[in-house]
């Protein structure tokens, strides 16, 4: 596996996380979603979530898990986005996807996403990326629908009760697969 720094126009750095990483990115992933820092960006999950969005040991297993990457994309030093990579045979789950919210809306979240897509292809020959979204982020998915991806309309249950994951404020959430092709225009 490269781990050697990527940088790539505008200074950001792609690196895999590491262990010491692990407060920053729980940080960065609570500001782009819960709480009021959240609604300065555009994902926020504020309305239909509270609490927290992910914790330490959740981003910690992200980091050491076989087959698995957290990028964290660095500017300046500073982390202001990362993205889980999983490597599932022939396809790869993209998940953890943050960007800090003051800078959402400038087209950070585009140059990230294709950087995971090239990263998934070249290191494991993926031929697939899949996502889970809360399937009511009407928003969140017609973004990820222009950037390629489709919904499957393949439901999995939202894990009520275990409050890692937040404390709903509606009953009728669920995670929709989406899929992307990444060998499209590649060949």
């Amino acid at each position: 596996m490269d781990t050697a720094p990527h940088r790539t126009p505008g200074q950001l750095t792609f690196r895999d996380a590491t262990d010491t990483d692990v407060p920053a990115l729980v940080e960065l992933i609570q500001s782009a979603y819960r709480g009021d820092s959240s609604r300065a960006g555009w994902t926020t999950e504020a309305d239909i979530l509270e609490g927290q969005r992910t914790d330490p040991q959740g981003v910690r297993d992200v980091v050491r898990a076989p087959g698995s990457r957290l990028l964290v994309v660095e500017r300046d030093g500073e982390p202001v986005a990362c993205c889980q990579l999983e490597h599932r045979g022939e396809a790869a789950y993209f998940g953890m996807f943050a960007v800090r919210p003051s800078l959402q809306g400038a087209g950070l979240g585009k140059l990230i996403i294709a950087e995971a897509e090239r990263t998934v292809r070249e290191s494991w020959g993926a031929r697939e990326m899949h996502m889970t979204v809360i399937s009511v982020r009407d928003d969140l998915i017609a973004w990820y629908e222009r950037r390629g991806y489709r919904r499957t309309g393949k439901l999995s249950p939202f894990p009520y009760g275990d409050e890692r994951f937040g404390i709903p404020q509606r009953d009728d959430l669920a995670f929709e697969l989406l899929v992307k092709d990444l060998l499209q225009g590649v060949r």
